[in-house]
Order: structure tokens, then C-alpha cells, then sequence
């Protein structure tokens, strides 16, 4: 087997190639700053994204990212949705036929609104691959400390969805497969909407049964969703779906929970964003999904409520009010 490529050194991406490096991997990481290949290549630390973790050495950065691919027939892509495209267009000549690419983005594409999926399929027309998608609530911080996590590898392919959960799993990193994909996918893009809503929730201070009420609510039109595009309503109840969902909407080491934590103390998007190092996927997700839904006649008030919030400056308060107010009807 070649060598193993994780494409993204933000906090997860450089996490799991710790995973995969403290296994006896040898590890290419591609960096887009030179800071931080230089950083890793000198001090053994991402010190812009995941300060305080000291590295292994078969973790070997780059930034040249035919350098990165070099030999690998195990690519791991965890470049933020709104560069995915652009990432693959410029990797593409120097991907090895015949290799598996694990997507750990979690977000929709803007305007194409296609899973990562669907954009790494569609740069890759003609090429002989193969795809995964590793997802399940799991944060860096905690998984760089060894701490325990289970996530779902998916694929079509059984022989890719088993090879990436042996590659990736470890005593305190659990990996089971699955074959749906599309709802895992989906799970892990859209829920990041419904972590921005439960912050907003908390930041308003509204109490522990509107945060509960958003993440049941929520969990149902992701899965309305879903199911509209294909994807199995059980995934929803899943590592991916309902697990993920969870941690995401309370835990405050999640970045779009603390988004919405901002705007619910009133802070604006602008600042909050600007600030940020790590994208909080949500964002650029929650006009997706609004799209998505619209598309394909599936209601999702909560989508809506924080899209109108981000990107038409309505005031959290009366988004909240509103989504009270809807007409009743049965769950």
C-alpha cells in the first residue's frame, strides 16, 4: 500500500492524521499556509489549529500538494466545503488511479448545492476511484487527547467503507460502516444549521426545553430532507445523524454552537466569523439547506429561521417567536 494523504491541517484534519500516524502510518499532511507546514515540520505542533498536541513523526506536512499525493492510494480530504472544489481541480493530475478518498467535510456546496460527494465526483469524472465518507460527533480537542469517539465510515462500496474503518480505528477511536452515504453525508452538513439555532437558543438564554425542543425538531427535518434526496430516515438515528446532532448543539467546544451563542448575545455574523480561524460550516450550510428544502418542497423551519437570522438580519428574538407562533399541527 502507498502512503496515506490528509488533504486539510485545520484542527480535525491534522487530528486525524495523528490517528492515522500513532498507528506506525506514515502521514502526508498538505497545508494551504506555510505557517503551519513549518510549524509541524519544525516544532512537531499545529500551532495555529491544534496548539498543545505534539505531533508524531510520520506526520510529514506539506504545501505543494503533488508532493502531498505522492505514492498515497489513501486520501483523506478535509478541506472546508467552499474550497473543495477548487482543492480537487488542482489535485486531480496527481490522484493514483484506483485510490479511496474519505471525505471528512461536512457542508454542501454554495450554488451547485452538492455534497462533498457530488463535488469530488464530478471534478474526478473519468477517474478511477473510489469514496468514503467518515463522519460522527467527535471533536478534535477531545480525540487529539485520545479520549473515546465513535464514528460511521460510509461508502457504496463495502470493500472502501471497511477499508477506511480499519484504517482509522483505534482502542479509543471506534469506526462501524454503513452504506447510505447520502444520509450521512447530510447528517453531518445539516446538523451544523441546528447547532447555530440552539446556540442562538442558549445565548438568548431560553433554558434547557428550547434547546431540547430545537435538537427533536431539527433532527426531524434533517431527516425530512434526507429522505427527499435518497437517504434512509434510521441513518438519521444514527452516529452521524442524532449523534453527531447532540454534541454539536451542546457542546461548547463546537463552532457553530458558539456562532449562534454570539448572535444570541447580539453580537453580529461579520465579527463572529472574522475572528474564527477553524470555518464554522453552518453558515454557509444554513443558505444550502434553505435552497435544498426550497427545491424540493420539504419544510424546515428551523433552516429558515436561522438563514433569515444570518443573512436577511432578522433579530433572533423574533425568529424564535416565530417558529413558536407556526400554525399547530401533529408531530
Amino acid at each position: 500500500m502507498g502512503r496515506i494523504t490528509v488533504l486539510g491541517a485545520g484542527s480535525w484534519g491534522t487530528t486525524l492524521a495523528q490517528v492515522l500516524a500513532l498507528k506506525g502510518k506514515e502521514v502526508s499532511l498538505w497545508a494551504r499556509e506555510e505557517e503551519v507546514r513549518a510549524s509541524i515540520a519544525e516544532r512537531r505542533e499545529n500551532s495555529m489549529y491544534l496548539p498543545g498536541v505534539e505531533l508524531s513523526a510520520g506526520i510529514t506536512p506539506f504545501t505543494s500538494i503533488k508532493e502531498a499525493l505522492d505514492s498515497s492510494d489513501f486520501i483523506v480530504s478535509v478541506v472546508p466545503s467552499h474550497g473543495l472544489r477548487g482543492v480537487f481541480s488542482g489535485a486531480r493530475g496527481f490522484i493514483k488511479d484506483g485510490a479511496l478518498i474519505v471525505s471528512a467535510t461536512k457542508g454542501i456546496e454554495e450554488g451547485g448545492l452538492k455534497t462533498p460527494n457530488g463535488v469530488i465526483s464530478e471534478v474526478l469524472s473519468g477517474k478511477d476511484f473510489s469514496f468514503a465518507v467518515l463522519s460522527g460527533p467527535s471533536f478534535a480537542k477531545e480525540v487529539s487527547r485520545m479520549l473515546p469517539a465513535a464514528l460511521t465510515a460510509a461508502s457504496a462500496s463495502p470493500e472502501a467503507a471497511q477499508r477506511a474503518q480499519e484504517e482509522f480505528s483505534t482502542g479509543y477511536f471506534r469506526v462501524y460502516t454503513n452504506d447510505d452515504t447520502t444520509g450521512v453525508e447530510l447528517g453531518g452538513a445539516l446538523k451544523n444549521v441546528v447547532a447555530i439555532a440552539s446556540g442562538i437558543s442558549d445565548g438568548l438564554g431560553l433554558g434547557h426545553n428550547a434547546r431540547a425542543a430545537l435538537i427533536t425538531r431539527g433532527l426531524a427535518e434533517m431527516a425530512r430532507l434526507g429522505v427527499r434526496l435518497g437517504a434512509r430516515r434510521e441513518t438519521f438515528s444514527g452516529l452521524s445523524g442524532l449523534g453527531d446532532l447532540v454534541l454539536t448543539c451542546t457542546g461548547p467546544l463546537s463552532r457553530n454552537y458558539s456562532v449562534g451563542v454570539a448572535i444570541g448575545k447580539g453580537e453580529s455574523i461579520g465579527d463572529i466569523t472574522g475572528r474564527m480561524l477553524d470555518v464554522a460550516e453552518g453558515v454557509k450550510t444554513s443558505r444550502a439547506a434553505r435552497e435544498l428544502a426550497s427545491r424540493n418542497g420539504v419544510e424546515m423551519p428551523i433552516a429558515e429561521a436561522v438563514y433569515s437570522v444570518i443573512y436577511e438580519g432578522k433579530q433572533p428574538k423574533e425568529a424564535v417567536l416565530d417558529l413558536m407562533g407556526r400554525e399547530l399541527k401533529g408531530e
